[in-house]
Formats: structure tokens, sequence, C-alpha cells
């Protein structure tokens, strides 16, 4: 959550950070960090059930997007309900499991999570995080 809230701290309307990350790496941990450096509580966030995409108003009014895309059954379907559309908008868009995308993310932030040291339960253990922009005009981002 603190890796999440600094990354946060540095993104600025327009932005779209793209998580990579095995199930239960910390995704949506991740991303209730992002959400808290714009004032959204961390309950207000959570993993995907039925809602793909949520739309959240931060404390300075601005749209932060959190969309899901676990429960895709396959990488068409993105496209089919639209979520193209919330990258670069006014807000911050934070895509979970964005490998489902298609044809790709063309630029923003790409985050991968893994769980490190083979612990026994994703819960557990320390993270890898890895950040990095998608084209050169994202790699001094952060």
């Amino acid at each position: 959550m603190a890796a999440g809230r600094r990354l946060g701290a540095l993104l600025k309307p327009g932005d779209t950070v793209y998580l990579h990350g095995e199930l239960g790496s910390g995704k949506t941990v991740f991303v209730k960090g992002v959400a808290g450096a714009f004032g959204i509580p961390a309950g207000e966030i959570t993993s995907a059930s039925y809602t793909i995409a949520a739309e959240h108003e931060g404390a300075n009014g601005m749209p932060f997007y959190h969309i899901d895309l676990y429960r895709l059954e396959n990488a068409g379907e993105a496209g089919e309900i639209g979520i193209e559309e919330y990258p670069g908008r006014n807000g911050i868009a934070v895509i979970e499991w964005a490998e489902r995308l298609l044809p790709g993310p063309l630029s923003g932030l790409k985050v991968s999570i893994k769980v490190t040291r083979g612990a026994p339960v994703a819960r557990e253990g320390p993270r890898e995080i890895i950040i990095e922009g998608i084209d050169e005009k994202d790699w001094n981002n952060s």
C-alpha cells in the first residue's frame, strides 16, 4: 500500500497504471495505496465481483478509475465493454490484470508485482515491485 501511495503522489491527470501479477500478489492493495494518494479511503477500493470498472472521486475532485479485468473470460471482452475509453481521460486510471487488454497498453506505467522467497501463501512474504514506463515519454514519470 505504501508503494502505491508513493506512486500515486507522482501521477497527474491522464496517467494510466497497468498492473500485472499473479492472483494474491497484492495488486488491489497497491491500488488502495494509489487511491489513498488522492484521498480515497482504502475501503472504497475492492476486487472485482460484478463491477469491472469503478469510478471514484478524489479529494481534489479528480476522477479515479479502478478497472479490474480478472473476471473477463478472454482478452477480446475488454474492447467489447469499452475499457479502452478510460486511459487518457482527465483522471487517473489503474487497471488490474492489464495483460488481458488487446492490443495492449500504448503508454502509461507498467507495474509488476511478484511475491518473492517462495512464501507458502501469496498474501505472506515480501514483494518485488517493478515500475517501468511503457514508452519513452513515460520513462521519467516516476
